[in-house]
């Protein structure tokens, strides 16, 4: 399993795993996000195959020294799950984290998702109790 963090100019590889997206992937976004230092894209591959994918982005705050990751996605292809490669897009993530010397790094998700739950335990996480999440959303035009 290979985890490769990509950036500015990594276009086409971003394209090359966009089947591991909920939605089809945007050109323009794409290289917005590759090129912010803060917003993490980190693409898992199986004899290079792009089998899974992490998005995370850095937080800033004015009363926080260091930074937090939020994880905005985690996916992994049917095909190559429960091999491993939630697994490595996470100890990656974490390593990052600390390269980049963040204080922490979270993520949200719905209890009924056990496999989310089950990763993310197994990548030792704990989880907070009592969190609840408000949403507030806007039509496309």
């Amino acid at each position: 399993m290979d985890v490769e963090e990509l950036g500015p100019g990594d276009d086409a590889k971003a394209v090359r795993a966009a089947h591991l997206f909920d939605d089809p992937i945007d050109a323009p976004a794409v290289r917005a996000f590759l090129a912010d230092p803060r917003h993490h894209l980190l693409i898992a591959s199986v004899d290079g195959e792009p089998a899974g994918f992490v998005t995370a982005i850095e937080l800033l705050h004015p009363d926080k020294k260091r930074p937090e990751m939020f994880i905005y996605e985690l996916g992994v292809d049917e095909r190559f799950r429960r091999r491993g490669a939630a697994t490595a897009l996470l100890a990656r993530l974490k390593d990052l984290c600390v390269e980049r010397g963040c204080r922490e790094m979270f993520v949200l998700t719905d209890d009924e998702n056990e496999a989310a739950l089950r990763t993310y335990r197994k990548a030792g996480a704990g989880r907070e109790p009592d969190s609840v999440m408000f949403l507030w959303s806007w039509p496309e035009d």
